[in-house]
């Protein structure tokens, strides 16, 4: 008989929810300053259209600055992705970031993995994305912070279908007074 984790048993009483806890034009709004002001200790990030667009792996000048500065903070942070290319790794070992590939999201693999690795309460934990029902679903479920960016660049009829589909839980987010910080 298994016996189940910690985060099992906390996930099991975690809301169902497509609403962010936090939306930001970019990953590069968010600070150390504001994180702190909401206890985060562990900054989750999803990779394509979050830190890069889904065709290149070549961050900006400000995405490579921002990475520097969270790096030196004292919040960690993690690439958590379900992309199953090695661009993601190559890039993590590039930059010098810990990473998690194939997490699954919205399913509970990839952040429970986060989770264990780290040893911080999901409460202080936040999982960053461009996706409603990947990144906000998957970080609602475990009890991580949800905070939902714009999509870099949606290049393609699928992207553009799925941000579609979103919009409505964006504007439930915002009539709740979720807003962009």
């Amino acid at each position: 008989m298994r016996i189940a984790t910690q985060y099992e048993r906390e996930a099991a009483h975690m809301p169902f929810s497509l609403l962010p806890k936090m939306m930001v034009p970019g990953i590069t709004d968010l600070t150390e300053e504001l994180l702190k002001k909401r206890k985060i200790r562990l900054l989750m990030l999803d990779f394509d259209n979050t830190i890069v667009p889904y065709t290149t792996s070549t961050p900006t000048e400000e995405m490579e600055q921002w990475l520097k500065r969270m790096q030196a903070s004292e919040i960690a942070i993690c690439v958590v992705s379900n992309s199953k290319k090695g661009r993601v790794k190559e890039f993590c070992r590039q930059y010098d970031i810990p990473c998690i590939t194939h997490s699954k999201k919205p399913f509970p693999k990839g952040i429970r993995q986060c989770l264990e690795k780290y040893q911080i309460p999901a409460e202080n934990c936040a999982l960053a994305g461009d996706q409603i029902f990947t990144d906000v679903l998957g970080a609602n479920c475990q009890g991580v912070q949800s905070i939902l960016v714009k999509a870099i660049h949606n290049h393609n009829f699928w992207l553009k279908a799925r941000h579609v589909l979103e919009l409505p839980f964006i504007f439930m987010a915002r009539k709740r007074r979720i807003g962009y910080e």
